[in-house]
């Protein structure tokens, strides 16, 4: 595509950012739904795949395939993020989709523990593996893409939607177990019952697949061309940027997962409460935090987003240890629901800019990649290791000391948004305009896309 045809694309996509975000957002909750729907599901799969009879040994193995899965999402967040800086935006979300269908029907068709052994965690560890890859990939890419079609002056309540799909992702797979538990008996469940979500995710990432096809490319062939574009040295000027990513992502992330995915064993193996309650309430609190995203997405453009981050700082560090406290000793379903509502309404001002934030921090030949790679980084060992580390300090008998680890960094998300410039002020999409890259010698015009890579 030359450089007029180009400019054309970019013009139709900002005059259709609705429908642009549509389109991206479609991919990114199929690709969640498919990530998630094995942290809820892993109440009935465990005893297949990990044969003990303490129900907590159980989820503490399924946590740390978990766990990781999300090991990957580094090498995701930078093959990925190359790929979108150097061979666009639309060609990375089409591979990182795919590889989260197949991933999926992976685990949909797994044998058990008792038909083959060892080898079944095993097999169970490689999808994982592979899902892991392709979701570390998908948030850097959606974000940037989000981002950069979204209205100068709207930025936040667009990019919000990512977050909107992020979250609808894991109410579908939590609401998909609530029907399931509903129409089949818990032996069937146990049996058999808990594949069905996983072949639903494989078959929608499909469909997401074909959507993302009509999706217009954001970046400009002369960025994609940046001798920087992609390049982990590319990154070095903007090290600040990378820390302040970390030390808000490291935070934000283990909040973020303490209170979604944990919270469902929480609920039922501290509270007591049963499976399908438990169920209950996280679907609709989850609905309430998704439906949260736009409102504080739409505060951010105008409070700015450095004073968003700050709010959730100072909420996380003050909160997360009575909050927890008092989850774990709920006794009803509606006061459970409203201390999530409470803590979900504080985590919205950080999930709400999450993407926007970042992109910010970085120009266009490295966003993709400034975006995702220290996000992975973080989330990795922070966000996917929250469910291990819960039940770790649980299995010690030292629960509580889970609470204060979330505390703790919570106060690293807010030094790290204390550092951060204001995007009003300081940021790459502040003038809805890139810098100009410098274009690479003509000698190197003929490099194949793949030789790049």
């Amino acid at each position: 595509m030359n450089v007029a045809a180009q400019q054309g694309a970019d013009r139709q996509v900002h005059q259709n950012p609705i429908l642009a975000i549509i389109g991206a957002s479609s991919g990114n909750l199929v690709e969640w739904f498919d990530f998630y729907v094995y942290s809820f599901t892993a109440l009935y799969f465990a005893p297949a795949f990990f044969p003990s009879g303490n129900q907590t040994t159980q989820l503490l193995n399924a946590a740390g395939i978990f766990a990781v899965g999300f090991l990957m999402r580094p090498l995701g967040g930078w093959l990925f993020g190359r790929i979108a800086d150097r061979l666009g935006r639309r060609t990375s979300m089409m591979i990182s989709v795919l590889m989260m269908s197949a991933g999926s029907l992976m685990v949909a068709l797994l044998p058990t523990y008792a038909s083959i052994g060892a080898a079944a965690p095993a097999l169970l560890l490689l999808a994982r593996l592979i899902q892991g890859l392709s979701v570390g990939g998908e948030y850097g890419t959606c974000a940037t893409y989000m981002s950069e079609v979204a209205v100068a002056g709207r930025r936040g309540f667009y990019s919000s939607f990512q977050y909107v799909t992020l979250i609808g992702g894991q109410l579908l797979a939590v609401l998909s177990l609530v029907i399931l538990q509903q129409v089949l008996s818990s032996e069937q469940l146990y049996a058999w019952g808990w594949r069905i979500p996983f072949v639903l995710g494989a078959i929608g990432a499909v469909v997401a697949l074909f959507l993302r096809r009509s999706l217009h490319e954001t970046s400009s062939e002369e960025s994609r061309n940046h001798e920087h574009a992609g390049r982990l040295s590319g990154l070095w000027p903007h090290r600040k940027a990378l820390l302040i990513v970390l030390g808000f992502t490291a935070g934000g992330s283990l909040t973020f997962y303490t209170y979604t995915t944990y919270m469902q064993k929480y609920l039922v193996n501290t509270a007591g409460m049963t499976a399908g309650m438990a169920s209950m309430v996280m679907t609709a609190s989850l609905f309430l935090c998704m439906c949260l995203q736009p409102v504080f997405g739409a505060l951010s453009d105008r409070i700015g987003r450095r004073t968003s981050m700050l709010c959730f700082g100072v909420f996380a560090v003050f909160t997360t240890v009575p909050l927890l406290h008092a989850l774990g000793s709920v006794t009803s379903p509606y006061d459970a629901f409203w201390l999530m509502a409470f803590a979900f309404a504080g985590m919205s001002f950080y999930t709400s800019v999450g993407g926007i934030v970042k992109a910010e921090l970085f120009p266009i030949e490295v966003r993709a990649l400034g975006v995702g790679l220290p996000y992975a980084i973080a989330n990795a060992a922070f966000g996917g290791t929250a469910e291990y580390a819960a039940l770790w300090f649980k299995s010690a008998g030292r629960e509580e000391w889970f609470f204060w680890y979330v505390t703790a960094l919570a106060g690293v998300a807010l030094m790290a948004s204390w550092l951060m410039p204001d995007s009003r002020q300081h940021g790459y999409l502040r003038d809805d305009v890139s810098p100009a890259p410098r274009r690479r010698e003509p000698v190197h015009a003929h490099v194949s896309s793949e030789a790049r890579l």
